[in-house]
């Protein structure tokens, strides 16, 4: 078998080296931080509808559970759909009933390395439980929820209800971050939590309404709905503030001796200035040696270089005295 192997010259193989390290390290580099940055993203989620209901049927001993929800996203998505419709077993003959029927139905989370962000918005909805198809749960103008995590930064609630609200046929006045109860005869009670809001060092939660309902229709095959109906909903989680860069360590600065400060050496020319006390600056010093002027510009070769050129002299001397003789 042949082979042939080629060697690299030394220098050549520590050059390459030297400039495959240069290379290499950037590229780790940003390896490193991207992996960073993809680990250290927060989160955030977004609802604009969830149900927690429990439909007792006639003439039966069971309960089927409603679990439903209406754009819920998870960072980074968003959804606009306006209405929701399900269907249950025993109710109605099995045929799908309106859950949630809006102009505006819009939740929106993202999350990077710097905020997390849940924001969603309802507006013109109106809200239908199971056996209760003409008369709505609820009707708003418009309700909205944000959550905001900054890296860094105290996290944010926020939760409003616009306009006009309306439970069960009737208007509603609502108080600012209380508890409302409403009943209505012959069909049921509704309570209403209005615009909850939580913060902790690193999360945040706003929910617009969230209803705890207990109906009794009596109407297409349902007996009882009991559980909870949340509206415009939003939560998010900070991500990991940024570590501090690393302070680089300044290489102490070398104090020169006391002599060389105090003292300038002989024959070095240097000047010092004085100020006087009538405010004139004079420069005094002493004048540079004079003794040694002689030796400037020479070297201990200084004697080997002339006796050098003396030999080559008489050389060249000896030798034209012999080629004249030749001649002659």
């Amino acid at each position: 078998m042949n082979s042939t192997n080629f060697r690299m010259p030394a220098r050549r193989l520590v050059a390459a080296s030297a400039a495959g390290l240069l290379v290499a390290a950037p590229l780790a580099l940003a390896t490193a931080t991207t992996a960073h940055a993809t680990g250290d993203h927060g989160r955030a989620d977004a609802v604009v509808l969830r149900t927690g209901l429990d439909v007792s049927l006639l003439g039966k001993t069971v309960n089927v559970p409603l679990r439903v929800a209406l754009n819920e996203v998870h960072a980074p998505q968003s959804a606009e759909k306006t209405a929701l419709t399900a269907e249950l077993s025993g109710v109605d003959n099995g045929r799908p009933f309106s859950v949630l029927n809006a102009q505006v139905a819009q939740a929106k989370a993202t999350a990077d390395a710097h905020k997390a962000e849940g924001s969603t918005t309802l507006a013109q909805a109106k809200v239908h439980l199971p056996g209760l198809p003409l008369l709505p749960l609820l009707e708003v103008e418009k309700v909205t929820a944000t959550a905001l995590c900054e890296a860094g930064k105290k996290p944010v609630a926020e939760a409003n209800v616009l306009g006009q609200v309306t439970v069960l046929g009737k208007r509603v006045t609502l108080t600012a971050g209380g508890t409302t109860q409403v009943t209505v005869d012959g069909v049921g009670e509704v309570t209403l939590d209005l615009s909850k809001r939580h913060t902790t060092t690193s999360t945040a939660a706003a929910t617009a309404l969230e209803l705890k309902v207990a109906v009794d229709p009596l109407k297409l095959g349902v007996a009882e709905v009991d559980g909870t109906v949340t509206l415009a909903g939003a939560t998010c989680e900070r991500p990991a503030a940024p570590a501090p860069a690393p302070e680089e360590e300044k290489p102490a600065a070398e104090e020169p001796a006391e002599e060389e400060a105090e003292k300038p050496a002989e024959g070095s020319g240097t000047e010092q200035v004085k100020t006087g006390d009538d405010g004139v600056t004079t420069q005094t010093g002493k004048a540079p040696a004079t003794e040694n002027l002689a030796e400037t510009g020479g070297s201990s070769m200084t004697p080997y270089l002339a006796g050098g050129a003396v030999l080559l002299l008489a050389a060249g001397g000896g030798a034209l005295a012999l080629t004249r003789r030749k001649r002659a």
